[in-house]
């Protein structure tokens, strides 16, 4: 019997993909931070920056967190004065979150730096290397049927 060796580390591609990914990561993570939010603070503002107003279970349910996880980084937006919650108009038991003035200004500066963060780690590729990546990474999460935000 012939044992096959074993494969390295560098052989597979969740390996290479991870390196990108933590790299890309903690970048925008200390960007971000430097700022006054975390990366999940940041995804939940950036959502609400497109909307007028949202119920939380709206926000969770398209993030993929729970609505416990929902309400634990709306109260830390809500003490940094960035989002404010309302009674809903539909169901006065419900309520609404939304942006601040103060956190509807603060996501064009956190966009910038992610598309900062992206040029940095991407630039380097044309925009067909760009397009072909993108396609390829769509086209995993995809087949595996991951529709939940990376906010970690």
């Amino acid at each position: 019997m012939i044992n096959k060796p074993l494969s390295t580390l560098e052989t597979h591609l969740g390996y290479w993909l991870r390196m990108v990914s933590n790299a890309v990561s903690h970048s925008f993570g200390r960007k971000v931070e430097a700022e006054g939010v975390t990366v999940a603070e940041w995804v939940l503002l950036r959502m609400l920056y497109d909307v007028d107003r949202s119920a939380p279970s709206l926000l969770a349910d398209h993030m993929g967190m729970t609505r416990g996880a929902i309400s634990k980084l709306a109260e830390r937006l809500l003490e940094k004065g960035l989002i404010e919650r309302a009674p809903s108009a539909e169901d006065k038991r419900a309520h609404t979150l939304a942006l601040t003035s103060g956190g509807r200004g603060l996501v064009p500066r956190l966009a910038a730096l992610a598309d900062a963060n992206d040029l940095a780690f991407f630039g380097g590729l044309t925009a067909g290397e760009r397009q072909q990546l993108e396609h390829l990474l769509r086209k995993i999460a995809s087949e595996r049927s991951l529709i939940d935000m990376p906010v970690d």
